[in-house]
């Protein structure tokens, strides 16, 4: 295998179709696409300053690499890509890529980022930035800590664990998707998802867990959650006290109380729902909004 080591690569397409070459301590800079269509590479502590480095590559290894804000759009339509201990500040990185391992990555930019992406391994890594992951499918995430709304909208196929995640309206339009020993905080957690399992989280969540079709909860605590399981249906076992439910469509809950437990009768049958639990502190019929227009 050839080997490239300190070089400034600059120009248009520096490196276009290169294969079998190890490339380390180098900089990409003041040109596109340096690597467009590339494969078999390895690639050691290489700087990344200018637009779209990798275009439909395939089988490339990656470590301790940066990404500029400006190597934006870096990672697109490319197979087989392993990258590990680096820093990616540049904004929509990876898009309609397939075979993705990230270990030890930081992403502080990122917006837009992994989206429409197939199977996906992610490590021990951090994100900042709206709408990560749109529609990504088949991915393993574990010890992820991700600040950013509407993330993981219309994924498939996806398992979290040991994660962080502050972000309002995730898991949107999603199926099949697990979450297990995290933290979530965001409002409209899960809006119009199918099949959602969560098992030993703790959620904080304005209107969470609504318009679900089967959602499953084991063991999660519920903080300040309010307004939740709006017209869905599933199971929920949850160990504290849970704020408001509003509307449950099919759902069986066991909780110790709940603070307050809305059915409108017009809305669901409220015989559908089975909830257990020691104290209900108050039923209600009508969701205060609609008390305060009907008064």
């Amino acid at each position: 295998m050839e080997q490239i080591k300190q070089k400034k690569c600059t120009g248009e397409r520096a490196l276009f179709r290169s294969s079998n070459l190890q490339i380390e301590d180098c900089v990409f800079c003041e040109g596109e696409s340096p690597l467009k269509e590339s494969r078999d590479l390895i690639l050691k502590h290489c700087l990344f300053q200018w637009k779209y480095p990798f275009w439909y590559c395939e089988h490339i290894t990656a470590s301790h690499c940066t990404f500029f804000e400006m190597a934006r759009a870096g990672i697109w339509y490319t197979k087989d890509f392993t990258l590990k201990h680096a820093v990616v500040q540049a904004p929509k990185s990876f898009r309609r890529c397939q075979g993705l391992t990230l270990q030890d990555v930081t992403f502080s930019h990122a917006q837009e980022t992994l989206w429409n992406c197939d199977q996906v391994v992610l490590q021990n890594g951090s994100a900042v930035g709206d709408y990560f992951a749109m529609n990504s499918t088949n991915m393993e995430i574990s010890d992820f800590v991700l600040d950013g709304n509407y993330s993981f909208d219309g994924c498939q196929n996806v398992t979290i664990q040991r994660a962080k995640i502050l972000s309002k309206d995730a898991f949107w339009n999603t199926n099949h998707v697990t979450v297990v020993d995290s933290f979530i905080s965001g409002e409209y957690l899960g809006w119009n998802a199918k099949n959602l399992t969560l098992i030993r989280c703790t959620i904080e969540s304005l209107q969470g867990m609504c318009y679900i079709d089967q959602i499953h909860m084991e063991d999660c605590r519920l903080l300040n959650t309010t307004l939740s399981f709006e017209y869905s249906t599933g199971t929920a076992k949850i160990l504290t006290a849970i704020d408001s439910v509003l509307n449950p469509k099919q759902m069986h809950i066991q909780a110790p109380s709940i603070r307050e437990l809305i059915i409108e009768q017009a809305e669901v049958d409220p015989n559908a729902s089975l909830i257990e639990c020691d104290t209900i502190a108050k039923r209600s019929d009508l969701p205060e909004w609609k008390r305060e227009n009907k008064a």
